[in-house]
């Protein structure tokens, strides 16, 4: 009786093992693309004014300044991309544009905030600094570091 009782558990265990060596072997093709950051070529980009801003943009733009964003849009002929530091306690901040450039699989975007500079007269206001700005459409992927 306990020779039948191994025997079954031993044919689970294999049942088993089968099973989920199968279900291993179909998994490979359900992964996450890994996206390359190998720089094929930095992008031409212009930095927009408010003004220059599309309409239906600048308005998500307007609803989420108040804390750190990351946005893009598209309107087929050119790419916008976005990025917000949230409220400021003043004024005088600039953000500095790192790099925006192609991969094979995305493009890359990376800016820094810069504060105030020692010295400088800055405005007691709250501010909220953010960026746009505009490429050629790109049908990729935007990546944010």
């Amino acid at each position: 009786m306990e020779k039948l009782g191994r025997q079954r558990r031993y044919i689970y265990f294999c049942a088993i093992t089968f099973m989920l060596t199968a279900i291993l072997c179909f998994l490979p093709g359900c992964g996450v693309e890994k996206t390359d950051t190998e720089k094929l070529k930095d992008l031409d980009y212009s930095i927009l004014e408010q003004k220059d801003i599309p309409e239906e943009f600048l308005s998500v733009i307007e609803e989420k300044k108040g804390a750190v964003f990351k946005l893009t849009y598209t309107d087929k002929e050119y790419l916008y991309i976005a990025a917000g530091y949230g409220v400021q306690e003043t004024g005088g901040y600039s953000i500095a544009v790192n790099g925006c450039y192609l991969t094979k699989n995305a493009v890359y975007f990376d800016t820094t905030l810069i504060g105030p500079s020692k010295g400088e007269k800055i405005n007691e206001v709250k501010s909220y600094p953010y960026i746009v700005v505009r490429t050629k459409y790109i049908e990729k992927n935007v990546v944010f570091e």
